[in-house]
């Protein structure tokens, strides 16, 4: 049997040890109570608000967007209720088993969301999907228990409520890039909000888009919304009442369609001649602006930009041309101003002009004989308008160009308007770095060369031509008024510049323009009205040299993409104007033919709505 001695010094060895671990006790007790009051009175205040946060939340309600509408209260476009799909990433749990999940019986962009999701914090909620269907609901609230952090939100949606029609001035909305929202100074937006990306709906984003609501709610360990604490009401943006007519509007675009077999691509403005309101304003092709409510498909956005045709554009502002004989109008008023003519004055057309070895082809192989300015412009004899230029000068047509507003933009108030192309020897020599030639001025002095006008910039010009020498400031808005009825603000005509001409001078151009619709040989015979005097101008915009065409085989057919532009600039009634059209056809070949005709239709339509007083 072993039997161990203890020792003093054993003793004291156990008692070391023994004093060791109760200092150990202690400093730990110690350390244990300093954490507990560093917790509980140091932080106490930010842990109760942890604590809270996560028990309540500040949830965003949004404003309904102001509504769009015609000049005689009919909506353009509206809001509805839409079932918008949300994830909340820091309540998903298992994130990819929720998608997978959800990505069975949704379809949604997953590359999309985790973007979104890169570029926000883990408590925002990211849009998944908008607009989505009442199956798409029934599937989300049947499964709410295993998809954790993924909920509906009703909310408003953008409705165009005619769905194309006059897109390209109502605009779409898109949701708001990161570039863009780090460039707003508005701190009310946030990524995910959707905004003005085109049309009136960008120029008066801040008018439309109202101010946000909120509210406090209690939700679950799920993100889940219990109960409803505190609220603060949305407000509404502000309505927009326009300028336009949409039964105008629905019988130019009707207009504008043609067939299968005609191409119809081009733009329309039909304008107020005493006031500048835009009655209608059509580019075709257009789109549906519906399809970039609840954010637009990559497939529906490919078809878009990579159409030909392109749809987006806005040919009405953006659409630059050659203005053909419908400059004839311009050449015409310089002539008569500056003396080389006068309205008796007659020229020899036999079928061209010459110049130096060169020769500028009239439209009528034949020639037309001797011509006056009045017959000149009825049958727009181009010989007629070469002398005139050649006398002129190209600087001296350009004077009276820009008074027309050519070469500026008409400040219709969209964005990118183009000023189009007023040639001078100056700009010449700046941009081509070339002295300016005289058989440029030829050609200039019948609207073609370097020439380029807008639909816009022409409706203006031959208003002007109506009116008696007033440039009015093309408007679309009428005024703008709060969601409870308010006006807010009121827009009136504005008088931007005159042409200075002699009345008699107008009077003389206007009487031919009269006749080049109602007279025996005049080019626009298709406009005529049997109870309305239209007065115009026809124009032919050639997109590639005679020459051009002449190399085709005898009896082949131009391809669209070389034929020529069909223009007509007109305004009815005669004797006391009320409005004021400018149609181009791209490649519609001739304007009297394919343009003429759509005008016809137009004032018709206007004046069975708002038939002319009666002397």
């Amino acid at each position: 049997m072993t039997v161990y001695r203890y020792s003093a010094e054993t003793s004291d060895v156990i008692k070391k040890k023994v004093r060791v671990f109760a200092i150990l006790v202690v400093v730990s007790f110690l350390c244990l109570w300093m954490r507990i009051w560093y917790l509980q009175i140091l932080k106490w205040q930010y842990l109760t608000g942890l604590s809270e946060n996560n028990r309540v939340r500040m949830v965003t309600l949004p404003a309904n967007r102001g509504i769009i509408k015609d000049r005689k209260g009919e909506t353009l476009v509206s809001i509805r209720p839409a079932f918008n799909l949300y994830l909340t990433p820091e309540d998903a749990g298992d994130l990819t088993s929720s998608l997978d999940k959800l990505s069975h019986k949704i379809f949604f962009d997953r590359e999309k969301l985790k973007k979104k999701m890169a570029g926000s914090k883990s408590f925002k909620e990211v849009l998944i999907k908008g607009d989505i269907s009442r199956k798409e609901v029934a599937f989300v609230e049947e499964n709410n228990m295993s998809l954790p952090g993924i909920h509906i939100k009703a909310e408003p949606l953008r409705n165009y409520v005619f769905n194309s029609l006059a897109s390209h001035t109502l605009g779409y909305l898109g949701e708001i890039s990161k570039t863009s929202l780090e460039r707003h100074k508005d701190p009310s937006y946030k990524q995910g909000d959707f905004v003005g990306k085109n049309g009136l709906e960008n120029i008066y984003e801040s008018v439309l888009k109202g101010e946000k609501g909120y509210k406090e709610v209690e939700v679950d360990v799920s993100g889940r919304e219990l109960k409803a604490l505190r609220k603060f009401p949305p407000q509404s943006g502000a309505n927009l009442l326009l300028t336009l007519d949409v039964r105008v509007q629905q019988e130019l675009e009707k207009a504008m369609k043609g067939t299968v077999d005609q191409n119809m691509n081009g733009s329309v403005v039909v304008m107020k001649v005493q006031t500048g309101e835009v009655i209608a304003m059509a580019s075709n092709p257009s789109f549906d602006p519906n399809k970039f409510a609840s954010g637009i498909s990559p497939e529906n956005w490919n078809a878009l930009v990579g159409d030909e045709w392109h749809p987006l554009q806005n040919r009405s502002i953006h659409g630059q041309y050659p203005p053909g004989s419908t400059y004839k109008i311009v050449t015409a008023l310089a002539g008569l101003e500056e003396g080389v003519i006068k309205p008796g004055t007659s020229i020899l057309c036999p079928g061209h002009f010459k110049l130096g070895r060169g020769h500028y082809r009239c439209w009528k192989k034949s020639g037309h004989g001797s011509m006056n300015l009045h017959d000149a412009l009825v049958q727009s004899c181009d010989v007629y308008f070469y002398t005139i230029g050649h006398r002129l000068g190209i600087d001296t047509i350009a004077k009276y160009a820009k008074r027309f507003g050519l070469g500026s933009s008409t400040r219709l108030g969209l964005s990118q308007e183009k000023r189009g192309l007023v040639p001078t020897t100056q700009w010449k020599l700046l941009n081509k770095k070339e002295p300016w030639l005289l058989g440029e001025t030829i050609s200039a002095s019948i609207g073609q060369g370097f020439n380029l006008v807008t639909p816009m910039q022409q409706v203006s010009m031959i208003a002007a031509v109506a009116n008696g020498g007033m440039l009015l400031k093309p408007y679309l808005v009428k005024r703008i008024e709060e969601p409870e009825g308010q006006i807010r603000e009121e827009f009136f005509p504005n008088i931007v510049g005159y042409l200075g001409a002699d009345p008699e001078h107008l009077e003389q151009i206007r009487r031919a323009l009269r006749d080049v619709v109602n007279g025996n040989r005049g080019t626009a015979k298709k406009s005529r009205l049997k109870n309305i005097i239209v007065s115009g101008k026809t124009g032919t915009a050639q997109v590639v040299r005679m020459k051009s065409n002449e190399e085709l085989e005898k009896g082949e057919a131009i391809p669209v993409k070389y034929r020529d532009h069909a223009w007509f600039v007109a305004f009815a009634p005669y004797d006391k104007p009320e409005i004021a059209v400018a149609i181009i056809i791209e490649h519609g070949g001739h304007g009297g033919a394919t343009a003429a005709p759509i005008a016809k239709k137009i004032f018709k339509k206007y004046f069975e709505l708002y038939p002319p007083a009666r002397s």
